[in-house]
């Protein structure tokens, strides 16, 4: 309705102010009476009455003059541990106090057809498992793959792509996503970039680049600012100050090891004390762990390479000497397909370069070698700056929570299992596992921090049944898990699926397991111990052998958890399950896999892999 058709109508505003009001509307824009709207409506739900609204209470409303953009920009993450969620946090900071104005999603949260109504909007996705979308993005990624996706000429966007290059399909889902908008018709604003574990300091360049170009994209225009009277807003959640750009550093209570003497494999449980942090945590959760590195072993690479270590190396805005800098700086134990690569390059290595030529090999031989190793495949000077030019920055190990904070209030409990192997007649160890194993001492420090997993959680409903599967380590998330319910009194049942080597050296936590069985907590165990008997067992045959059984919970309504080796394991559970769904319930292949892939929308098939 127009302003001066409202004169013909009964009114609760005189002459006067309608006099007014048309002379104010008259020099406003669409967009501003729109706004004006919205304002004039929540005016009338704050005064009291009657009263006109200088007499209302209301504090003073404030216009200042501000660049606004004409545009907005949109920041989606694919995230499965937290890494992607961060530099899409980061990045929506950034644009905000660039003056872009800038929302953020999940992309569980975004609903695919509206990227037809955007501008600007920058994808940051990592990888999870073989190639594999993140959990909280498979329905946006097979949306972009579907007819239902719309066509969008007039979208320009930009992805950032997060993974690990020892991986096979390295950063594929921030490839499939560029992939998928580019046939949509969309236009990349700045190249795709793939990132690798040590992504930090490049993603942060990438996107200092987006918004330089988006400030200038997205033209601004001057605009009345209102500012809405104090504490007409809820107040943001207070966010911890340690994270794992500021670790905290809590003491160290326990190593012990929970294997038997005769295993061959040295399993810990650690006890880390969080008392005078802010830090919280949920069952599913991981606390990132920043280790030096074994002394020794930087001190065999100084003479792999023909240095002293008393070089001044400079990394990032510190300049220290090498052998510290090896220490607490890079990664030196795990290597690379880049670093086997560069070094065949630098030393010339026939054996080297003929695995640069074989991806494949080259990738097996990187993940099974150390970097001490690739050095003494041909002995070559090197210079600190070729040195440090091979290696990795050092980033924290994550380690999912073997604990509930219900249960153990300001602890924080770990189910490590030491990276141990032999290379000829020397001693291999892994970086973190072996500095908590051997390296820190009990009442000591160590700096961690906790990283969300929301792709990983038990369900809202306490009454919801549960179903487990951890074999090794991949115990750790299920014995928190056992404890927030067992504290929340929740009434669902809960069934554990847990393999290992052998049931006298390798049952991890079996009092406690034994306990829960008994005071009814845990509903159900079943155990597989591969080398008990002449015929190996795995838990994926303890699935199988109970399908009836896994079926009848799944329609009872039962959430699937996995925890563990992603390589063989998880594979051969989910092939197991699909099996399961086949058979049980009389469906085909395709359709098994169908009902699995829909229960993992719904977040009742949730994996914690590595």
């Amino acid at each position: 309705m127009l302003p001066k058709e409202l004169s013909a109508l009964a009114s609760p505003i005189n002459d006067q102010q309608l006099g007014q009001l048309q002379q104010t509307v008259a020099e406003l824009s669409p967009q501003q009476l729109a706004w004006m709207s919205g304002y004039f409506w929540g005016l009338s739900q704050t005064q009291t009455a009657g009263q006109p609204v200088a007499q209302a209470g209301l504090a003073p409303v404030a216009t200042a003059p501000a660049a606004q953009p004409a545009g907005k920009l949109t920041i989606i993450y694919a995230s499965q541990t937290g890494n992607a969620k961060g530099v899409a946090e980061k990045l929506k900071e950034d644009s905000a106090a660039a003056g872009i104005e800038v929302e953020l999603f999940s992309a569980d949260d975004y609903k695919g057809k509206n990227l037809a109504k955007e501008q600007y909007v920058v994808i940051v996705a990592s990888t999870n498992g073989e190639g594999e979308a993140p959990d909280n993005a498979i329905e946006l990624h097979e949306f972009l793959q579907s007819k239902k996706a719309p066509k969008l000429p007039n979208l320009k966007y930009a992805v950032i792509g997060l993974g690990d290059s020892s991986y096979e399909f390295f950063c594929q889902t921030g490839k499939d996503f560029d992939s998928f908008l580019s046939k949509l018709g969309a236009t990349p604003f700045q190249p795709r970039v793939d990132l690798d574990v040590d992504y930090e300091q490049p993603a942060d360049e990438w996107c200092a680049s987006a918004i330089t170009f988006l400030k200038d994209a997205l033209a601004s225009a001057q605009a009345e600012v209102v500012t809405l009277p104090v504490g007409q807003t809820s107040a943001a959640p207070i966010a911890s100050a340690y994270n794992k750009q500021n670790p905290f550093e809590a003491e160290f209570l326990v190593s012990q090891k929970i294997t038997g003497r005769s295993s061959g494999k040295d399993v810990r449980h650690i006890e880390i004390d969080l008392d005078g942090s802010d830090l919280s945590y949920q069952p599913g959760d991981a606390l990132g762990v920043w280790y030096e590195n074994d002394p020794a072993l930087a001190d065999a690479i100084l003479a792999k390479a023909g240095l002293k270590g008393d070089e001044s190396v400079t990394v990032g805005n510190d300049t220290l000497p090498l052998r510290q800098a090896l220490i607490e700086k890079f990664e030196i134990t795990s290597a690379n397909p880049q670093q086997v690569t560069q070094y065949a390059e630098l030393s010339g290595s026939k054996k080297l370069q003929k695995l640069v030529e074989d991806k494949d090999k080259l990738r097996d031989y990187a993940n099974n070698t150390q970097v001490v190793d690739v050095l003494a495949e041909k002995k070559t000077k090197l210079s600190a700056e070729q040195l440090v030019g091979l290696l990795r920055k050092l980033t924290p190990r994550l380690y999912s929570i073997a604990s509930s904070q219900e249960e153990v209030d300001s602890e924080v409990h770990l189910t490590v299992g030491v990276v141990e192997f032999e290379k000829g007649d020397e001693q291999r160890f892994g970086g973190a596992s072996s500095y908590l194993s051997h390296r820190v001492e009990e009442g000591g420090k160590v700096k961690v921090f906790v990283e969300h997993n929301n792709n990983f959680k038990l369900p809202a409903d306490d009454n919801a049944p549960v179903i487990m599967v951890g074999p090794g380590t991949g115990i750790a998330p299920f014995r928190s898990f056992i404890q927030e319910r067992d504290n929340r009194d929740a009434e669902g049942k809960n069934w554990l699926f847990f393999g290992d080597r052998t049931f006298t050296e390798d049952f991890l936590y079996q009092v406690e397991w034994q306990k829960y069985l008994k005071s009814g907590i845990l509903s159900q165990l079943d155990v597989a111990f591969s080398r008990d008997q002449a015929e190996k067992v795995y838990v994926q045959h303890r699935i199988l052998e109970q399908a009836e059984q896994v079926w009848n919970w799944l329609q009872d309504g039962a959430y699937v958890y996995v925890c563990g080796d992603a390589t063989r394991m998880a594979k051969d559970v989910h092939d197991a399950l699909v099996t399961v769904i086949e058979q049980q319930g009389g469906k085909s292949r395709e359709d098994a896999e169908t009902f699995l892939n829909d229960l993992r929308k719904a977040k009742r098939y949730q994996k914690d892999v590595y």
